[in-house]
């Protein structure tokens, strides 16, 4: 259940703040928490923070198809290897990952989708280049596309990345960032639905929505239970397809394989 940090690149007091931050995943944000006059010192203060990482990063950098995205990769592209990455922003074709991959050799790629025609190219985009390791939605931008108001109306696009990136062999997608920075409440809403359509993790624009984030997305001790006594009865029949638990549970082997899953997200148990 990774958790993502994005942070203006060019504050360094902010920079300091995420890199000391419980995020799995530091993002240093080129394109649009930069003003227009401050593009070409972030892109230097990232160009020195990436030569030596002190944790896990990735950069966003501007639009490729800009002159200021074109540059950050002319500036960053070499030094990306050493980075968890670059995320790609306003993806709507597979040739934009291309030149991406030709820019950033060796880099991995993280595409967003934040259009109505990046969402119908999700899986050629997905699938696009090797060096795609993830696929995601900008969900302010497609909102903005879109004309519609709140969450309601991406569901169909949510679901769309999550399988899309599924067909394409990579990990399930994080989600995109919550604005309300105040409302923890809607955040942890807004995050169980996530996690419900797939999602596995979600991007924050503060450190206060990362502790709402993990515990929204941590599996609870009843699904666990859950998934433990599935895999043990499953383990114990004998020649036998498809069962029915005492409690009334369907079990068969997709059914096993998604409590695999649930405890694998969960990770080892504490000792005893």
């Amino acid at each position: 259940m990774p958790t993502l940090l994005y942070v203006p690149a060019d504050r360094p007091g902010r920079v300091d703040k995420a890199l000391r931050s419980r995020a799995d995943v530091v993002v240093l944000d080129l394109e649009d928490a930069v003003a227009p006059a401050h593009k070409e010192a972030a892109r230097e203060a990232v160009s020195l923070l990436i030569a030596s990482p002190p944790r896990p990063l990735q950069v966003r950098v501007n639009d490729l198809r800009t002159p200021e995205g074109r540059a950050d990769l002319a500036a960053l592209g070499p030094l990306l290897t050493a980075t968890e990455g670059v995320r790609l922003p306003k993806v709507e074709s597979a040739g934009q990952v291309r030149e991406a991959a030709a820019s950033a050799p060796g880099a991995a790629l993280h595409p967003l989708l934040e259009s109505a025609l990046g969402v119908e190219r999700a899986y050629e985009i997905a699938s696009a280049h090797p060096a795609v390791a993830s696929i995601g939605l900008g969900e302010a931008d497609l909102r903005a596309d879109l004309g519609v108001a709140d969450e309601t109306a991406l569901t169909w696009p949510r679901s769309r990345v999550v399988v899309a990136a599924r067909a394409a062999g990579l990990p399930a997608p994080v989600q995109s960032v919550y604005a309300d920075i105040a409302d923890l409440e809607g955040l942890a809403i807004s995050c169980r639905l996530g996690r419900s359509l797939g999602f596995r993790g979600r991007a924050a624009i503060h450190p206060a929505q990362l502790p709402v984030i993990a515990e929204a997305y941590r599996p609870d001790e009843t699904e666990l239970a859950a998934a433990r006594r599935v895999l043990a009865a499953f383990a114990s029949a004998e020649d036998t397809g498809a069962f029915a638990l005492e409690d009334g549970g369907f079990v068969d082997a997709a059914v096993a394989r998604q409590a695999e899953r649930l405890l694998a997200e969960a990770g080892p148990e504490p000792p005893a």
